[in-house]
């Protein structure tokens, strides 16, 4: 049987760019779609910035449902919502055209 799929509303649509409007949370979502699972520290030490400033861009990324946090004792492990998925490919088309 064929799944029927609902078109995104225009508010919804909304959560998810604002979601990744800012170059940190841009550059967050390609290093994790690049390497599944990465620690916030790891995304710290990877793009030079503060712990705690990578913690809230994380935080609104997973607020707007394009990361998910996978908890391993006291470590976070960051992979990408099917839509965080798609909206890395909507980046990279952007980037490569």
């Amino acid at each position: 049987m064929e799944e029927i799929k609902k078109q995104k509303t225009a508010k919804q649509l909304e959560r998810y760019f604002k979601g990744a409007a800012n170059h940190r949370r841009i550059d967050i979502l390609l290093l994790v779609a690049q390497k599944e699972g990465i620690k916030v520290e790891d995304i710290a030490d990877a793009l030079d910035v503060n712990f705690k400033t990578i913690s809230e861009h994380i935080r609104r990324l997973v607020q707007a449902g394009l990361v998910n946090k996978n908890y391993q004792g006291r470590q976070v492990a960051q992979t990408l919502s099917p839509y965080g998925k798609r909206f890395v490919e909507f980046i990279q088309t952007f980037q490569h055209s």
